[in-house]
């Protein structure tokens, strides 16, 4: 049995029953999940375990390492600093970061990098993980790093390299860590509870992930036997020299454990962020509108950062992507309410995005590490939201404790 507590609105009573479900049908073992509306909060509920090896339970405030749900956050950094008009997002990342212009990136828009479209996915020597952790030595790396395809012609997910170059970017133009200018600019006057960078004295809030092995390795199934419309995604899955598996070889060891001290204390602008569910939405409530009287991007800011930028088949992930400057847009296989919605999922299932439209902003955390195809449970939070939306909610808030 699940307990979830929290509390929703009436009209919103269905999102909870999707969340139990998530539970008791999807394989969730902590989650939380918080949708805003108008600026305050419409949902938030949690519930599970959030450290299985001790049977800790999910509290209201625990945290959860959300993968590259990191990304909006760090884009909403940048894009901060180019409402102050301290940042140029059509400028060359040169003017900012002299040392990138080797190797022919003179000319590379900083747009180019927040919409993955400057071909800098990989390296040709992955950085050690401990100097990589150290900041420095992974933006040296990356400035002298020759692009894989000619900048702008194409775009392909940067899943591991996005942090450290919009990062780098984002540390000179503001002289502090991307992780310390989200802290302060960000977090900070919203009170949120996220981390680019864990605090030592944070450590024991945060859950303990579980990863989920796919039913079928599909890399140990016969060529023949593969789905068709899969055979491309598999192939590259095989390759150790494919963009797919060298996006995420930039370190050595390639494998990085976000579960250790040292990494979700380091600053990885693309995937350590650590978050509860209220502290995604409510971010993104506050790129629409004022959260208790902070608005972090003006409209017309917003309108330029989710913008499209890049649209078609990805480079890495070999399926069809989109992205304004930083964040994701809506596909097929991205679940949002509405097309003017705009966010960021992370690795396992994790999801933040706000949908201009509605006025709401959705933030969902789990540490059920499931992902791909198999795994339903943002989605099915994201379609109960969409009815519930249809439907004009109520508005009154109350308790929703109840035991499954």
């Amino acid at each position: 049995m699940t307990t979830i507590d929290g509390e929703v609105e009436a009209g919103f009573e269905p999102v909870r029953e999707a969340f139990e479900a998530n539970f008791s049908q999807h394989g969730d073992i902590g989650a939380a999940v918080c949708l805003y509306q108008h600026g305050r909060p419409v949902v938030d509920l949690w519930g599970g375990i959030a450290d299985p090896e001790t049977g800790r339970p999910w509290t209201q405030d625990t945290l959860q390492l959300v993968y590259s749900a990191t990304k909006g956050a760090t884009a909403t950094a940048a894009h901060m600093l180019a409402q102050r008009g301290e940042l140029d997002l059509d400028a060359p990342v040169a003017k900012y970061w002299p040392e990138f212009t080797a190797n022919g990136k003179a000319d590379i828009p900083v747009r180019w990098l927040l919409s993955h479209q400057a071909g800098l996915i990989a390296l040709d020597q992955p950085v050690p993980l401990e100097e990589a952790l150290a900041w420095h030595p992974m933006a040296a790396a990356l400035a002298a790093q020759r692009p894989q395809w000619t900048p702008g012609a194409a775009h392909g997910y940067h899943g591991r390299t996005w942090g450290w170059l919009v990062g780098e970017v984002i540390r000179r133009v503001s002289g502090r860590t991307p992780g310390r200018f989200f802290a302060d600019e960000i977090a900070a006057p919203l009170g949120l509870d996220f981390f680019i960078g864990l605090p030592a004295d944070e450590r024991d809030r945060v859950s303990r992930m579980v990863y989920q092995r796919p039913a079928v390795d599909l890399t140990t199934v016969p060529a023949e036997s593969v789905p068709e419309e899969l055979r491309e995604q598999v192939a590259a899955w095989r390759d150790p020299e494919s963009f797919s598996n060298r996006a995420y070889a930039v370190t050595d060891p390639a494998a990085i454990d976000f579960d250790s001290p040292a990494v979700q204390a380091a600053e990885l602008p693309a995937s350590n962020g650590i978050s509860t569910a209220r502290g995604l939405a409510r971010m993104y409530a506050a790129l629409i509108g004022e959260v208790d009287g902070v608005r972090l991007l003006t409209p017309e800011t917003l309108e330029s950062a989710t913008k499209e930028q890049a649209i078609g088949k990805d480079q890495v992930m070999l399926i069809p992507s989109r992205f304004s400057s930083g964040y994701m847009l809506p596909t097929e296989t991205n679940p949002m309410t509405d097309p003017s919605a705009f966010g960021h999922t992370g690795r396992g299932g994790s999801l933040g995005f706000a949908d201009l439209e509605h006025g709401v902003a959705f933030g969902y955390v789990m540490n059920n590490i499931i992902g791909g195809a198999d795994d339903v449970r943002a989605a099915s939070l994201v379609d109960t939201v969409r009815r519930a939306l249809a439907r004009g909610p109520g508005r009154t808030f109350r308790s929703s404790a109840s035991p499954r």
